[in-house]
C-alpha cells in the first residue's frame, strides 16, 4: 500500500487549498484516516481525523477552518483548508490506520505567505 499526497503549494493568507491523499493497492480494515503536519523546527502534530462512520475530529488550531473528508470508492482522503494563516505553513502528511498496519504518505508542502 502506498499513499500519495498532493495539492500543496504557495498561497496567500486568507486563501484556500485542498489536499488529497490517494491510496494505491489493496487496503482493508481501515480504522481511521488522518492528516498531520510538521512545521519547520517543530514536531509533527495531528491535524484532523475521520473514521469509517464519518465522525471527524480536528485540532483546536484548525477547527472551523479545515475540513476532512474521504471518498471510499477512490480510496482517497481530503483536507479542505480555508482561511489559511502563516502558522499553517508546514509539510502535511496523510496516514491510514488499519487493523493490520499503519501507512504514512509522503508529505506535501503548504506555504502560506502573509
Amino acid at each position: 500500500v502506498q499513499l500519495q499526497a498532493s495539492g500543496g503549494g504557495l498561497v496567500q493568507a486568507g486563501g484556500s487549498l485542498r489536499l488529497s491523499c490517494a491510496a494505491s493497492g489493496s487496503i482493508i480494515g481501515i480504522k481511521a484516516m488522518y492528516w498531520y503536519r510538521q512545521a519547520p523546527g517543530k514536531e509533527r502534530e495531528w491535524v484532523a481525523s475521520i473514521i469509517p462512520n464519518g465522525n471527524v475530529n480536528y485540532a483546536d488550531s484548525v477547527e472551523g477552518r479545515f475540513s476532512i473528508s474521504r471518498d471510499r470508492a477512490k480510496k482517497t482522503v481530503y483536507l479542505q483548508m480555508n482561511s489559511l494563516e502563516p502558522r499553517d505553513t508546514a509539510v502535511y502528511y496523510c496516514k491510514i490506520d488499519t487493523v493490520y498496519n499503519s501507512y504514512w504518505g509522503h508529505g506535501t508542502l503548504v506555504t502560506v505567505s502573509s
